[in-house]
């Protein structure tokens, strides 16, 4: 359960990002974020990240209260959620199987579980056959894969993803965000920002909009789903 209650975000600036959110949403929805440039969702998902503090409001994710959590804390929370990026943040250097298998080093995961989870993993994301590639050897839905891949492998309830299609072509997207909503059917929350109106129409989804700051509508959208 992620739990936005009265929200509201000022920059030093004065730029008073966010007025009086207030989101409710349910273990294992899927809900997008929408907005123009300026509406206010890259300061929700920082916010839901721990990278920026609220002016007034508290966030309560998977019954932790945000406002109320240590510093010290912060890192092993970040942790326990997926995050997927525009610009896939892939490590250049590395594999396939490292970027994934990166992520479980991170929390000190033995040998044995990496060679175990990693292929299953790519075999999720539909990349078993390319574990041995760097990500230059990839196209671009193919390394939003991986980066997918490495947030989810190390099980978190909620995934959050970023303009994850924004770097796609048509085809990609649309094969990205069916990977998202397979993901979402295993039992994983996930949360989308996006300004592609396109994606949202096609998926059916809640939507949550945003504008200069504000919640102007929360509503489920009818969908439609294409053959390619």
């Amino acid at each position: 359960m992620i739990e936005i209650a009265g929200i509201n975000k000022t920059y030093e600036t004065g730029s008073r990002a966010l007025r009086d959110i207030s989101i409710q949403i349910g273990d294992g929805e899927f809900v997008f974020i929408m907005g123009r440039s300026g509406s206010g969702k890259s300061t929700l998902l920082k916010l839901l990240l721990k990278e920026a503090e609220p002016t007034s409001g508290h966030i309560i994710v998977n019954d932790m209260n945000l406002q109320k959590m240590p510093r010290r804390y912060v890192p092993k929370y970040r942790r326990r959620l997926g995050v997927v990026f525009q610009d896939f943040r892939l490590l250049r250097d590395r594999s396939v199987f490292e970027n994934v298998a990166f992520a479980q080093r991170v929390i000190g995961a033995s040998s044995r579980t990496i060679r175990e989870s990693v292929p299953e993993m790519l075999k999720l994301v539909g990349l078993s056959a390319k574990y041995k590639m760097l990500p230059h050897q990839l196209s671009g839905g193919e390394q939003q894969r991986v980066a997918i891949a490495r947030a989810l492998i190390n099980r978190p309830e909620v995934l959050l993803a970023d303009e994850p299609t924004g770097n796609l072509d048509h085809e990609n997207a649309v094969e990205i965000m069916k990977l998202l909503e397979q993901i979402n059917e295993l039992g994983t929350t996930v949360v989308v920002v996006t300004h592609s109106q396109e994606i949202v129409d096609r998926m059916g989804k809640r939507v949550i909009t945003l504008d200069r700051g504000r919640l102007i509508s929360d509503e489920v959208r009818g969908g439609h789903k294409d053959e390619d």
